[in-house]
């Protein structure tokens, strides 16, 4: 376990109540963990031992011990503090700066090789390939189609939500939607994956959060994000892992496509070279 904060978040809204509340206390405490004994943790989660227990295991743990093997190799890395006087744009730039700087340390956590590479065999098969998203996940889905068309994927990235859906219920049995949604809940982005799910369609999904209608749906789940970070900005931090992974089964791809990618890729070189001055 790199990154124990990056794995209890992805994992924390599938928890309810006690364990959530463990969970909590879980990534408030971080590497001060190895201090904490299992009763000190269920006194400040309010709850009994045997829920601490319990929480660590739903959180993929063996139990609390080895929450606390995972919380002693974090090394401790305080929060940049702004100088008081220091302007806001310097305050917003710093914290955005760190927020990318903690979600991306949590990527080799969050982030299957196993899950990248069955996304990339699944892509490489497909007849066809329909990218879903919506919201602030449209920049993503675009950048994805763009990647995968380039080496030479057959690629349908409808920016019309109800175009998307129909797309999708339309999909034969051998392709593939991949759908991203930071929060695993949008219902557009929900209701396509479940429609080319119905036609017999592979869906990979591209999110945040461990558990969630998305990833009910989705046969292969990339999971990358998911942090709870202050002034909106998990939504940004988890677009650009989300950017990530995308380059990350875009390269696993061009591998497995050997000379068929390389020669898409050299085509549209061509023609992005024919667009610049």
């Amino acid at each position: 376990m790199q990154n124990l904060a990056a794995h209890v978040r992805a994992r924390l809204p599938q928890l309810r109540d006690a364990e959530a509340r463990v969970a909590q206390v879980l990534l408030d405490q971080g590497p001060e963990l190895v201090r904490l004994s299992v009763s000190d943790v269920a006194t400040m989660a309010h709850t009994a031992a045997s829920s601490v227990v319990r929480a660590c295991q739903r959180l993929g743990f063996r139990g609390y011990q080895e929450v606390k093997i995972a919380a002693a190799r974090e090394v401790p890395r305080p929060r940049p503090t702004t100088p008081e006087g220091v302007d806001a744009t310097s305050r917003a730039l710093a914290d955005t700066v760190q927020a990318a700087r903690e979600v991306l340390d949590g990527l080799s956590t969050t982030v299957s090789p196993d899950h990248l590479r069955t996304a990339a065999e699944a892509l490489h098969a497909a007849s066809r390939v329909l990218v879903v998203g919506a919201g602030l996940s449209t920049a993503v889905a675009t950048d994805a189609a763009y990647r995968l068309r380039a080496l030479g994927c057959a690629v349908d990235a409808p920016t019309d939500p109800l175009t998307a859906e129909v797309a999708a219920s339309l999909l034969p049995a051998d392709a593939v939607c991949l759908a991203v949604s930071h929060t695993g809940a949008t219902r557009t982005t929900v209701d396509a994956a479940r429609r080319a799910h119905a036609c017999g369609a592979t869906v990979i999904s591209l999110t945040s959060y461990a558990r969630s209608p998305l990833t009910e749906t989705s046969q292969c789940t990339l999971l990358a994000g998911g942090q709870d970070l202050t002034l909106g900005l998990e939504a940004v931090a988890g677009r650009l892992a989300h950017l990530v992974v995308v380059d990350a089964l875009a390269l696993t791809l061009l591998a497995l496509r050997g000379s068929d990618a390389q020669q898409a890729l050299a085509r549209s070189a061509e023609v992005t070279a024919a667009h610049a001055y």
